[in-house]
């Protein structure tokens, strides 16, 4: 499975346009993609990716500590799990809120709700 369609890169690249433009403004994004690895418990809500395969996003390692960062993609695509398991993408993912909401809520809880 391709880690992100097309139309996944084009709304992501759109979102990063948009917030370089605004210069800093939370702009209200919604992720528009989750990943997650199929053998732990790490997440990522991705709302934005720059031209040079850096995106933007609510990240969480499972480690109790998930925050708003920058992940490569590239890194994503070669991270490798027991088996030969690759990070997934959900293809059920219907983002309901911003980031911004998905960080707050996943600041409380822990870990990412989504």
């Amino acid at each position: 499975m391709m880690l992100l369609t097309r139309a996944n890169r084009a709304a992501l690249h759109r979102n990063a346009k948009a917030s370089a433009a605004a210069m800093g403004k939370d702009l209200g994004h919604r992720p528009v993609v989750k990943l997650f690895t199929p053998w732990g418990s790490a997440t990522w809500l991705l709302s934005e990716l720059d031209q040079d395969g850096i995106a933007f996003g609510l990240c969480d390692l499972g480690m109790g500590e998930p925050e708003l960062g920058y992940v490569d993609l590239k890194e994503l695509t070669d991270l490798r799990g027991p088996f030969g398991l690759r990070v997934e993408r959900d293809l059920w993912f219907k983002a309901d809120k911003s980031l911004t909401e998905y960080a707050d809520a996943a600041r409380m809880a822990g870990s990412i709700e989504a």
